[in-house]
């Protein structure tokens, strides 16, 4: 991660720490927006961008200019675009329904929350027909040292920007920890960065826990990305709980058009999709060979740096913002419209997000975004094949030894995301999809949409059999062979739970990543039940008993671990 704290935070509009930030009250947009639709019309058509890494190939496609340059691979399309960045999103929409142009660029839970506005008339339903990258670090979740875990965040304060591209971010980590909005106080803001009524300056407050704030502004909050000091920009004891390094699977940014504009102009569209790959294809070859070719980099990067940043000279964290996304290409775009097996596909993000806006009273969750039906084969041609990873973000060994020091230290709750726990029967071996099948999708979903953080198996046993060896005065030596026992078995049944959960994946047409698993078998060494004195605490009754046999599921945030994660 890129620490892209200098020149951007430089440009920023300051803010003085003793003004209190302006909190709005969330409307659905449907109320908040209201004018007539127009039709779409001129030659030159603005095409939206907003200040985000990915949309630095789309300014390079242009031709490095805000209008489309002649040769350019846009020209070379037939495209002739005015590039207009534009973050805030319902400005966006105005010019969206008004006709100015017949394109919208967020993500896709910004676009889903408009979803209940465009669905009134029949011109303005968007229909996405390309997705631009993955967020891989470029968002975060920054709180005060008072919180450790995503649960801690019950009852607490969180400030976000409204209609922003972290409302379904926060709505998915909730769920992921079985909390509902409901269970926290939300703060809505009107800008994302850079002002005083920005998530950030609210994190000032000595009543707001939490903040969801772009990676630059993480960093000042945090020291650099450690624990805050409280000198600088940084508060005291602040710290990042998550970013999108970690959820890596969370945050999709998109293009939708005009379903009008799409019905009569689909060959534009298509253009225009298999254009953006090429630009990335063309700049991803850019920035591999940029010690040889250093002055179409440097005019490259410092154009981006002028039309997104406003300051051609803030090149170090233009290429910070490129650092924060993982473009997806078209092989991704495929994954993403066309592979039903796909977890992390548009309709299955779609619905996520969906639940998560309509808890907020976003929208009625009636309206299903719509998506492109593109000849992909026709589309790839001339293109590579980049986009999709195969090989493993993790380094087995180095995961390994990572868990078995945190279990040695009593310490894998440090980084800790969510848990779970599955319960399993005396003597039990064996542990099949038939019978664990629903927990099997969690840890599959999980492990899907949190890519950059490692799963960790552990195995947990009974312990009445060392108490009762114990209580019958057996000797030291069998006692400590009692335990010994009971942490191969537990370590058995964890491997055994990874295994399956393999290969039910499989069975279903997801690949894992095996590297991203670790087992750990603690034996009687943390039962539900307690430790009393130096011992396990014997269970007073049955549910007590069986609370003991165990499998735990602990996602945990590795970020830090350069040694463990490898990021794209």
């Amino acid at each position: 991660m890129k620490k892209i704290i200098g020149v951007v935070l430089a440009m920023m509009v300051s803010f003085s720490l003793s003004a209190a930030p302006q909190y709005i009250q969330l409307k659905p947009l449907d109320r908040l927006v209201s004018m007539p639709v127009g039709n779409v019309s001129g030659k030159a058509k603005q095409l939206p961008i907003i200040t985000w890494g990915g949309d630095i190939a789309t300014i390079y496609g242009n031709g490095n200019q805000r209008s489309t340059v002649p040769g350019s691979i846009f020209a070379q399309h037939g495209l002739d675009y005015k590039l207009v960045r534009e973050d805030v999103f319902t400005n966006q929409l105005k010019n969206y329904i008004s006709g100015k142009t017949p394109y919208l660029r967020g993500t896709l839970g910004m676009i889903n929350s408009a979803s209940d506005l465009l669905a009134k008339n029949s011109k303005t339903k968007p229909v996405v027909f390309y997705q631009m990258t993955w967020s891989a670090g470029g968002d975060a979740i920054v709180v005060k040292d008072n919180i450790r875990k995503v649960k801690d965040l019950k009852g607490k304060t969180i400030a976000i920007q409204a209609y922003g591209p972290h409302v379904d971010y926060l709505a998915r980590i909730l769920s992921d920890a079985n909390l509902k909005v409901s269970d926290v106080k939300i703060k809505w803001l009107s800008d994302l960065t850079g002002t005083e009524n920005s998530p950030m300056a609210a994190f000032y407050e000595n009543n707001v826990d939490a903040a969801f704030v772009i990676i630059p502004d993480a960093l000042a909050l945090t020291s650099g990305g450690n624990v805050g000091t409280g000198s600088e920009d940084s508060v005291r004891g602040a710290k990042i709980l998550m970013s999108t390094k970690t959820a890596n699977r969370v945050i999709a940014d998109v293009y939708a058009v005009r379903s009008d504009y799409y019905e009569n102009n689909t060959d534009e569209v298509h253009k225009l999709a298999k254009a953006l790959m090429e630009s990335e294809e063309a700049l991803a070859k850019l920035i591999a060979n940029r010690s040889s070719q250093s002055s179409n980099y440097k005019k490259a990067m410092s154009s981006a740096a002028d039309i997104l940043l406003d300051s051609p000279e803030a090149i170090a964290d233009t290429e910070g913002l490129y650092a924060d996304c993982e473009f997806v290409h078209i092989d991704g775009n495929v994954q993403f419209f066309t592979n039903s097996n796909n977890l992390r596909r548009m309709e299955k993000v779609s619905s996520e997000i969906n639940k998560g806006l309509k808890q907020f009273g976003l929208i009625s969750g009636n309206n299903q975004l719509a998506k492109v039906s593109i000849d992909y084969k026709r589309l790839k041609t001339g293109l590579g094949t980049t986009g999709v990873v195969q090989k493993s973000r993790f380094k087995k060994d180095k995961v390994s030894a990572l868990v078995t020091r945190k279990q040695q230290q009593n310490a894998l709750e440090e980084g800790e995301l969510f848990s779970f726990e599955v319960y399993f029967k005396p003597n039990q071996k064996s542990f099949s999809a038939n019978l664990y099948e629903s927990d099997f999708k969690r840890v599959v979903d999980l492990a899907a949409t949190y890519g950059g953080a490692i799963i960790s198996v552990e195995g947990h046993s009974d312990p009445m059999g060392y108490l009762r060896s114990k209580k019958g005065n057996k000797p030291s030596v069998v006692l400590g062979r009692i335990k010994q026992s009971a942490r191969n078995l537990s370590l058995s049944r964890a491997q055994s739970v990874r295994d399956e959960i393999i290969s039910y994946a499989e069975q279903s047409g997801v690949k894992m990543d095996p590297a991203q698993f670790a087992t750990v078998g603690h034996g009687i060494a943390q039962p539900n039940t307690g430790i009393c004195g130096s011992d396990p605490c014997a269970p007073k009754n049955t549910d007590e008993w069986r609370s003991n046999m165990r499998v735990e599921f602990r996602i945990i945030q590795v970020e830090a671990e350069s040694e463990v994660f490898m990021p794209l």
